[in-house]
């Protein structure tokens, strides 16, 4: 990959990555300009570009760096997921980066306590606490994506969470690397009494302070009035009235620190209980001042969340697939509240929500107050939540940003803020301001979008957030940030907060610290009062599959590339920058543009594997694999010619394949695995990466004759179209596996045992979804292919009178996309669970086994059955944790063969003790076998062993 020369650096930027060098390897010193910009870039609307990117894996990484840059003087930022909102996570210093070291998590005391290292993503959590009923406290919108890092370091909360449950009120114990190096471990007695001899200066200057505070007694009153609300403003100055103790004080200061005090190497929160009864209800109102009345009203009843929308907010995802109907006949003015209850038993959950419904009596709705307990129509209220801010930045005129700040009222003069928040929106020009927050604890969110490149914009901002400011901060006495930290938008009005006295106290607090003022400057405390109008994020438009993207980095934590190139977001950073030079015309810099396209090419197009997962996790469904397939179709024109002459002669081409396979399997017997992958190597490295890799676990060929096999007609039985992928007519079974069939023997004989007549389409060896062409940007041939297998699955299956079965997962996701409605299309685990599990006797088999759930299965929305159908077929099952794409991509796993390694590492030592493991996609089989240690079949495999002919009864299939 081409990159920026080392002289191109800052003189003291040079030094420090020559001091670097000796101790990390160079793809983890990180200074080229694309992945400079892609790294630096988070969910805010600032941009600041990092002159170094480190990327640490453990703690002594870390204290080195710190320290290098300490004798340097050079700035540091810590960097987790980069989901956070108001601009801490840039730098144009040196930006640290979490590498996969640390995702370490244990679950201590039965549940009652967990320890997270900071590279854990909040929802996996909750996954390790759900099996003792219990979650951590803090539940942010992003918790999908978000780190436990940025949760603790934000003092993030969320949607149930309030108040109670946040990282301050729920940490039990931190591990913390402050600024000079040293490390603290409150869990550690002895960390602790090393830590009291070393720091006791430090300490005993937050004693102090926390003496001199409670000692006045007005600032005191004006903390605890604070924090009776949502704030995250400022640091967390209730440590000082809460505890006396310097190591508690530290402790509980580190929380909301944003980076600026230190960086957290660890924490241990005190789990909250997670109530399993649970039943939501969307109550709309005829305006917001009826709206906040209920909310005040519901203050005094035990419900788990109560969350606000207004109209505009409900207007931007009323047309996204699955939102409720009643959404689109709202009279203007109208508002929302997303009521959910909960109870550790039914008879707990319905009292409760009878309380509610008590409480709203009297107060008028546009439609009676209905709970639902049904889990798809409860997640589809939380949805339409969570997916407020996206939503909102996916409506915007293409080339503005979006603005989203988070304030919080006294609950009890809610109505009176939104009013007036209201009209200032109005009096500044901001008419498409949506409102929307957790209305329980006053916690509003305000999102508009907004244009910097027009004269007077910035200006306008300008006035607008200093109004703002006098108002929630002032003369309401609220919090200008509720819990989306301080950052960089809002650290110009700390003072106006706070008052000069507790921002005095919070400059003290940092001296104490960071008395170089290294870590993060800027963020949180800034001298500079026109901070939050400078560094201003360019989103130009690039193309319109990708315009609507705000980078809010929800899709980053699913796609396979993230450790090794980019992600979805940078993928579509990079594209941006692209088109903003692209677009200068003359006073373009023509030496970066050039040098970003060439890096791009393999960052952002050759290591994508096209999953499109990243739809799935972003909130407007954008799909960045689109954005891929548009590249390669536009550089792919001069391949046209060939793709249609190996779409029209495809039958050939698979028996050629099959041909290579065996040619590859004697020099396999002749040379050995070792001398074969050896020789593969050297080749591949002498053609410039350009011929494929052979990998000891490609299989054997595919037999063919199973295609030649007619059916028994003598019994009238429900019949089944049976189509094998070309991957599957090409690759058999894996070398030395005691599973010696390949897919279509193991499919043929599961569906003769299942009692089915199993219908071949004409042609079959000649047929492919088209999938192999997509990926690649070959549309037409794509086109065609899919054209003719219609034409025959459609005569096969007598115009969708008999189910489909595809043996491979995304070549049936490719066809529900393009083919016939008409035809039932269905893949191994649907067809298995829905179909042949009625139909057969099943003896689970006493192994451990592992189970991948594809890309493709995900989008389908199979990952329930899959998980089922492996766990009906074997005693224990084992899915592992953060493994969502293969990477292998078609062919990529032979093409590009590091970006499966990447997507797949650490999975050999989560399946070990596994006999075998099990998907449903031939090509992800094969990438899977390779670096796990273990054999990957077919599901259907599995599923045949464990079944016995059930001879009565049986379901009807068509």
């Amino acid at each position: 990959m081409q990159t920026t020369a080392v002289e191109t650096l800052a003189p003291a930027y040079r030094e420090l990555l020559e001091a670097l060098r000796p101790h990390f390897p160079e793809a983890r010193l990180i200074h080229d300009p694309l992945r400079t910009l892609a790294y630096g870039t988070d969910a805010s609307f600032y941009r600041l570009i990092p002159q170094l990117v480190v990327r640490v894996e453990g703690e002594p990484e870390l204290q080195r760096v710190l320290g290098e840059c300490r004798a340097r003087r050079l700035p540091v930022t810590f960097r987790a997921a980069g989901t956070s909102l108001s601009g801490q996570a840039i730098t144009d210093s040196v930006l640290i980066q979490l590498g996969r070291g640390w995702q370490g998590a244990e679950v201590l005391e039965r549940g009652a306590a967990i320890r997270l290292e900071p590279g854990v993503i909040g929802a996996r959590a909750n996954r390790l606490l759900a099996p003792y009923g219990r979650k951590i406290g803090p539940d942010p919108a992003s918790i999908n994506s978000c780190m436990i890092g940025g949760i603790a370091a934000n003092n993030a909360s969320g949607m149930c969470c309030g108040t109670a449950q946040n990282s301050y009120r729920t940490v039990r114990d931190i591990r913390v690397i402050l600024a000079d190096g040293s490390l603290l471990d409150t869990a550690d007695a002895a960390s602790v009494a090393a830590f009291r001899e070393s720091h006791g200066e430090l300490l005993a200057g937050l004693e102090g302070l926390a003496a001199e505070t409670r000692a006045n007694g007005e600032l005191a009153d004006k903390i605890r009035h604070k924090y009776r609300l949502k704030n995250t403003t400022g640091y967390a100055l209730n440590s000082l009235v809460d505890h006396a103790d310097g190591i508690e004080i530290l402790k509980h200061l580190m929380i909301g620190s944003e980076g600026t005090l230190g960086f957290i190497a660890a924490i241990t929160y005190r789990s909250v209980v997670d109530e399993a009864h649970k039943a939501a209800a969307l109550a709309f109102f005829p305006d917001m001042a009826t709206t906040c009345r209920a909310t005040i009203a519901l203050k005094r009843t035990p419900v788990a969340a109560v969350e606000l929308m207004d109209h505009a907010a409900l207007r931007s995802v009323q047309d996204r697939p699955g939102m409720p109907e009643s959404l689109r006949g709202l009279p203007g003015g109208a508002a929302a509240l997303l009521i959910d209850v909960r109870g550790d038993t039914e008879a707990e959950l319905l009292a409760r929500r009878a309380e509610v419904q008590a409480a709203l009596e009297g107060i008028r709705t546009l439609e009676p107050l209905t709970f639902t307990r049904d889990a798809d129509t409860y997640a589809g209220y939380w949805k339409i939540r969570k997916g407020l801010f996206p939503a909102v930045g996916a409506v915007r005129d293409t080339g503005t940003t979006v603005v989203i700040e988070d304030v919080a009222f006294p609950i009890e003069r809610l109505d009176e803020g939104v009013a007036a928040l209201t009209d200032a929106f109005r009096r500044h020009g901001y008419g498409d301001t949506i409102l929307f927050g957790h209305a329980l604890e006053g916690n509003l969110h305000f999102v508009f979008p907004q244009g910097f490149e027009k004269p007077g914009e910035v200006e306008r901002y300008q006035a607008l957030m200093d109004e703002v400011a006098r108002l929630v901060g002032v003369e309401y006495g609220g919090s200008l940030k509720a819990e989306h930290g301080t950052g960089r938008n809002m650290a110009p009005y700390v003072e106006l907060e706070w008052g000069s006295d507790a921002y005095a106290l919070m400059w003290e607090i940092k001296a104490l610290f960071d008395p170089d003022n290294l870590l993060n400057p800027e963020v949180i405390l800034s001298r500079n009062a026109e901070l939050h109008l400078q560094n201003l994020k360019p989103l130009p438009a690039a193309d319109a599959l990708v315009d609507k993207c705000i980078e809010c980095g929800f899709c980053e934590s699913v796609c396979p590339s993230r450790h090794l190139t980019l992600t979805p977001r940078q993928r579509i950073v990079i594209r941006r920058e692209l088109a903003r030079l692209e677009a200068q015309g003359g006073e373009r810099d023509e030496a970066r543009l050039e040098t970003l396209r060439r890096a791009y090419q393999y960052d952002g197009v050759d290591t994508c594997a096209a999953d499109g997962l990243c739809a799935t996790q972003c909130p407007v469904g954008i799909n960045t694999g689109d954005l891929v397939r548009a590249l390669r179709h536009e550089e792919g024109q001069g391949q046209a010619r060939l793709a249609r002459r190996i779409g029209h002669h495809f039958s050939g081409t698979t028996r050629v394949a099959r041909g290579l396979l065996n040619l590859a399997g004697g020099g396999r017997a002749i040379l050995g695995e070792a001398a074969m992958a050896a020789f593969s190597r050297a080749a591949r490295r002498a053609s410039g990466d350009r011929l494929p890799l052979w990998l000891p676990s490609l299989p054997k060929a595919a037999p063919i004759r199973v295609l030649e096999v007619t059916a028994d007609k003598k019994a009238e039985r429900d019949k089944v179209v049976y189509l094998p992928s070309c991957a599957t007519r090409v690759f058999g079974a894996t070398h030395g596996d005691e599973e010696s069939r390949s897919v279509m023997e193991i499919t043929r004989a599961l569906l003769e045992k299942a009692g089915f007549e199993v219908i071949l389409p004409a042609i079959a060896g000649h047929l492919c979804c088209g999938m192999a062409f997509q990926s690649k940007g070959q549309f037409d041939e794509a086109a065609h292919k899919a054209r003719e297998l219609n034409r025959e699955l459609l005569a096969a299956s007598q115009n969708g009178r008999y189910p489909v079965l595809c043996d491979t997962s995304p070549c049936t996701l490719r066809m529900q996309e393009s083919l016939d409605e008409r035809l039932a299309l269905l893949e191994p685990v649907a067809f298995a669970h829905d179909y042949l599990l009625p139909r057969l006797d099943i003896v689970p088999v006493g192994e451990r086994v592992a189970l991948h759930v594809t890309c493709s299965s995900t989008r389908m929305g199979l990952a329930d059955k899959f998980a089922a159908l492996a766990r009906a077929c074997a005693t224990e099952v084992v899915v592992p944790e953060g493994i969502s794409c293969c990477g292998f991509a078609g062919d990529k796993g032979f093409t590009v063969p590091e970006l499966n390694a990447s997507a797949l590492s650490g999975l050999a030592e989560q399946v070990e003790g596994c006999g075998a493991g099990y998907s449903n996609s031939r090509t992800c089989e094969i990438g899977l076998s390779q670096h796990s240690g273990i054999p990957y079949r077919s599901i259907l495999s599995l599923l045949d062993r464990a079944s016995r002919p059930r001879l009565k009864g049986g379901a009807e299939a068509g």
